[in-house]
């Protein structure tokens, strides 16, 4: 089920925030010369443009979450278009590169800046906006912050035109598009790594793009209910997908175990978590004290381990204290 974005006064707010922002789009839409994104084919007319296991930078440019597209006989979905404008820039390059065919659909699989800072680069591609029906309320919440901080992180030279595009269409419970003999089936979740996740399945070969709701190597960074996300991830992993994409680590080869094996690191570490938080709950511990002895057995089994086992302890402790 497809629902059409109604909110007109909503889409004006995300274009005057680009506007004291940044650089008029149509100035960054002309930008020329663009190296395309080094992307790998997972699957028949499926590619993947791995990001970097990092924190944004300006020397990634704000490229640090797994993108991609899928081709079909008519037109092209992308899935998610990354962290700056120059990222999706890139990424249309690289689409470009593969197929002469119209890109009909742009789906951000959440509403995190690593993954939406590029739809600007699509705007004037023709395509269709969908994602979760929470994405625009999360753009509405936390947008403004968003740029202000990938400004900051980026550097203007990389980030220059990037803006909050916000999606047209919401995929109510599940949906399809068909690309021209190939179907892609969408579905939105309940609360779980965001309040807006939302999954692509490919049915012609079985592959998932998880998004963020899978994290290989990069520790996993709660955003929403820890509750919900394992809830989410049982239900996932009852499902027989051939391929997944992760939201963040590498999307094939020796290190990706088959599905659902590829979900066990990121369950047991999500289970500690919420294990331990308990534990510090049911003995009367302060929050201060419960974020810094969370989970630590799990540090040499994570990138960038330090930079989210904290916030995780503590967004997890909000949630369960009231339990």
């Amino acid at each position: 089920m497809m629902k059409k974005l109604d909110n007109l006064p909503l889409f004006a707010c995300y274009c005057l925030i680009a506007a004291l922002f940044f650089v008029p789009l149509s100035a960054a839409l002309a930008k020329a010369d663009v190296e395309p994104l080094a992307v790998v084919e997972v699957g028949p007319g499926i590619f993947v443009a791995p990001g970097a296991v990092e924190r944004v930078n300006p020397e990634n440019q704000g490229h640090i979450a797994n993108l991609g597209f899928i081709i079909g006989e008519k037109s092209v979905a992308v899935i998610d278009t990354g962290g700056s404008l120059l990222v999706g820039q890139r990424l249309r390059a690289a689409i470009e590169a593969k197929t002469d065919l119209p890109i009909g659909y742009v789906i951000n699989t959440h509403a995190h800046p690593d993954h939406i800072l590029g739809n600007a680069a699509f705007v004037n591609s023709g395509a269709v906006f969908v994602s979760h029906p929470r994405f625009n309320d999360a753009l509405a919440l936390r947008g403004s912050f968003y740029l202000a901080a990938n400004l900051e992180l980026i550097g203007k030279a990389a980030f220059s035109g990037s803006g909050l595009i916000p999606s047209t269409q919401s995929a109510v419970g599940e949906m399809t598009i068909d690309l021209g003999n190939r179907v892609l089936m969408l579905e939105s979740f309940p609360t779980a790594h965001t309040d807006n996740d939302l999954i692509v399945v490919d049915r012609k070969t079985s592959t998932a793009f998880l998004g963020d709701l899978l994290f290989i190597d990069h520790v996993p960074a709660l955003d929403g209910s820890i509750k919900g996300w394992l809830a989410v991830m049982a239900r996932l992993t009852a499902r027989p997908f051939a391929h997944v994409i992760a939201g963040h680590g590498p999307v094939g080869g020796p290190l990706v175990q088959p599905w659902p094996f590829a979900s066990i690191p990121q369950k047991r570490y999500l289970e500690l978590v919420a294990s331990d938080v308990r534990r510090h709950i049911a003995a009367g511990h302060s929050l201060t004290t419960a974020s810094k002895d969370t989970a630590l057995s799990e540090e040499k089994r994570w990138l960038l381990f330090h930079d989210f086992n904290t916030r995780n302890a503590t967004t997890t402790f909000s949630e369960l204290e009231w339990e």
